[in-house]
C-alpha cells in the first residue's frame, strides 16, 4: 500500500502595527512591543520584514513549480520509485550460490511393456497432482507413507515458492468450476472438462481465455478453477497494477501455489530460497548421495505444500508473508482440511504418458479455495526479488499438469483436519 502523504500548511496572520486609539485611550499593555526601548524597535521591524520576505520567496517558488506540472506529482513518482527499489534490493554483499547441484532426473515413460505377456506395467513411482477430494485414494500400491505432521516439526524448510495457472489437483465442490453437478470423483473427468471448453464461457469461472484457445496459442496450460469468481463483484474484475509479479497475472484468476520443502535445503541462510526449486531441495546433496536414498528416505525429507487461491482486488484479503508457506488459519478454514499423500514433481512438461522421476515426495494439499488480495501476491513477488538467488523465472504462473490417472496415484492418502 502507498504511504499516506500529509501536508502541513503554515498560515501567518498579519496585524496592523499601529492600531487606532481614542484621545482618552490608555497605553495598551498587551501589545508585544509595549515597554520595548525605542532603539530596538527598528531591529524588530527589520526581523519581521525579513521573515515575510523569506515566506514570500518560498510561496513564489512553490507556485512556480506547480505551474510546471506540480511538485507533489513529481515527488510522489520519485518516492514510489525509491520504495520499489528498496523493496526489491538484494543484499550488497554477494557470495557464490552454494546450492547449484548436480541432481538431474529426466522424465520417463509412465508405463512400459512387460516381457512375459506384453501387458503394461508401471515404470515410475507415484505421481502428483491428483484428486484430493475427501475419501479418494489412488490405485498404485505403495509401501511408502507421507509425512503426517507439519513439515517444520520434521526439520523441513521452504526452499522455493511458485504457482500454476489454475489448479493441478482436483477437489470436488471447491476447484471444479464448469463441471456441473454430480459426482466427479473419477479422475478421468479431466477429459470431460476439456470437452466442455467448447461451450464454457470465460465469465463462468475466471477472466482468461478458455483452455483450448490458450493451448492453441502456445500459452501455459490452465488447470481447474475455483467456484468463487463472480463477474458482478468488482473485487474479481477490477484490474490491479502489478509492480513486482509478471503482468500476465490476473485478478479473478485461480492459482495453485506450491512451497517445496526439504531437510537438505540451506535452511536459515541467505541461500534458503532457490530457483529452480530442485536447487533448493538438493542444496546439500549430490547425485551420488541421492542414489543411496530409499523411497521412504525421500518422502521423509522432501515435501510440498499446496494451497489454492483466487486473486481479488480487495485489501480485506491481504496477507503479508505468503513467501513463507501455506497460510494456516483454522478459523478461516485455511490450511485446516489437508490431503496428504506421496507423489512427484508436477508442471505441464509431464502428463500421464511422460512421468516425473522426482518421486516419491510428500504432498500436503489444502482442499479449499481461498480469496487472496492481488497485493499479497505482489508483496510475495517483491520478497522473491530480494532473495540472493535469482527467482525471476518464478514471478509468473507456470502451466498445470493434466490430472494424474488413478493407476499413477498412490493408495496412501491420509487426512488432516483441524
Amino acid at each position: 500500500m502507498s504511504p499516506n502523504l500529509y501536508q502541513t500548511k503554515l498560515s501567518i496572520k498579519m496585524t496592523d502595527a499601529t492600531p487606532a486609539t481614542t484621545p482618552d485611550a490608555k497605553p495598551d499593555t498587551t501589545r508585544v512591543d509595549a515597554g520595548i526601548p525605542t532603539d530596538t524597535k527598528p531591529l524588530l521591524i527589520g526581523l519581521v520584514a525579513a521573515v515575510f520576505l523569506i515566506w514570500a520567496i518560498v510561496v513564489t517558488a512553490i507556485l512556480a513549480n506547480t505551474d510546471r506540472g506540480g511538485v507533489d506529482a513529481g515527488a510522489m513518482t520519485k518516492s514510489e520509485s525509491s520504495s520499489t527499489e528498496m523493496l526489491t534490493r538484494k543484499a550488497s554483499f554477494a557470495w557464490p550460490n552454494t546450492c547449484i547441484h548436480d541432481v538431474d532426473l529426466a522424465a520417463t515413460d509412465c508405463m512400459t511393456a512387460a516381457l512375459d505377456d506384453g501387458a503394461d506395467v508401471t515404470n515410475v513411482g507415484p505421481q502428483a497432482g491428483g484428486n484430493v477430494t475427501q475419501g479418494y485414494n489412488g490405485d498404485m500400491e505403495v509401501d511408502v507413507v507421507p509425512i503426517i505432521t507439519p513439515y517444520h516439526q520434521q526439520g523441513l524448510c521452504a526452499v522455493n515458492v511458485h504457482w500454476h495457472l489454475g489448479t493441478e489437483h482436483y477437489s470436488a465442490g471447491e476447484y471444479d468450476c464448469g463441471l456441473g453437478d454430480g459426482d466427479h470423483s473419477d479422475p478421468d473427468h479431466r477429459e470431460m472438462m476439456e470437452d466442455m471448453d467448447e461451450h464454457m464461457t470465460d465469465s463462468e469461472c475466471g477472466p482468461t481465455e478458455i483452455a483450448h484457445r490458450r493451448k492453441l496459442a502456445g500459452k501455459a496450460r490452465k488447470g481447474f478453477q475455483c467456484n468463487l469468481y463472480d463477474k458482478e463483484d468488482e473485487k474479481y474484475t477490477k484490474p490491479y497494477n502489478w509492480k513486482f509479479c509478471d503482468a500476465t497475472m490476473e485478478v479473478g484468476q485461480t492459482y495453485e501455489v506450491h512451497w517445496p520443502h526439504s531437510t537438505a535445503g540451506a535452511c536459515g541462510t541467505p541461500d534458503q530460497y532457490q530457483s529452480p526449486f530442485p536447487d533448493g531441495v538438493f542444496c546439500n546433496l549430490n547425485m551420488e548421495i541421492v542414489q543411496t536414498l530409499t523411497p521412504q528416505d525421500i518422502a521423509n525429507n522432501v515435501g510440498v505444500q499446496a494451497q489454492v487461491f483466487v486473486v481479488v482486488n480487495d485489501e480485506d484479503f491481504y496477507y503479508p508473508d505468503l513467501i513463507r508457506g501455506m497460510i494456516i488459519e483454522p478459523e478461516m478454514e485455511m490450511g485446516s482440511d489437508i490431503a496428504m499423500y506421496t507423489g512427484s514433481t508436477t508442471g505441464d512438461s509431464v502428463n500421464n504418458e511422460k512421468c516425473s522421476s522426482y518421486t516419491p515426495i510428500t504432498w500436503h494439499v489444502d482442499r479449499k479455495c481461498h480469496p487472496i488480495s492481488a497485493s499479497s501476491f505482489d508483496k510475495m513477488c517483491a520478497d522473491m526479488m530480494t532473495q540472493r538467488d535469482d527467482m525471476s523465472k518464478d514471478l509468473y504462473a507456470h502451466g498445470s499438469r493434466e490430472l494424474v490417472a488413478d493407476h499413477l496415484v498412490a493408495n496412501n492418502h491420509a487426512n488432516l483436519r483441524t
